[in-house]
């Protein structure tokens, strides 16, 4: 009996960060798009938990305690997976412009 070679099935995982959900949105829309047109199988946009990172200043330098403001900063989160990419498709998401504001991680698994 011949053994059966295992083919490497090359799968990117993409996880994009940004300020403003609308933004990232739009960014996972163009992904999506060209992922699909390039014939890769997409699973995702899988919406992670939003972190909340919460400031409390003073609002006088020295006198009034209890005058404070608070400010938080939400990062919203995504995660897309792409299985049996072909060159095509790795080549197609490197020359991509996103909007301006998003962070993007793209991994090789």
């Amino acid at each position: 009996m011949a053994k059966k070679e295992k083919t490497a099935i090359q799968r990117i995982r993409i996880t994009l960060k940004a300020f403003d959900h609308t933004i990232i949105d739009k960014a996972v829309q163009i992904i999506v798009e060209t992922a699909e047109r390039t014939g890769a199988i997409i699973a995702g946009p899988i919406p992670l938990p939003t972190k909340i990172k919460k400031y409390t200043i003073n609002r006088s330098t020295f006198v009034a305690k209890d005058a404070r403001e608070q400010f938080e900063m939400r990062i919203h989160k995504r995660l897309i997976d792409l299985r049996e990419t072909t060159s095509s498709t790795i080549e197609s998401l490197t020359n991509l412009s996103l909007p301006a504001g998003v962070d993007i991680e793209i991994k090789m698994l």
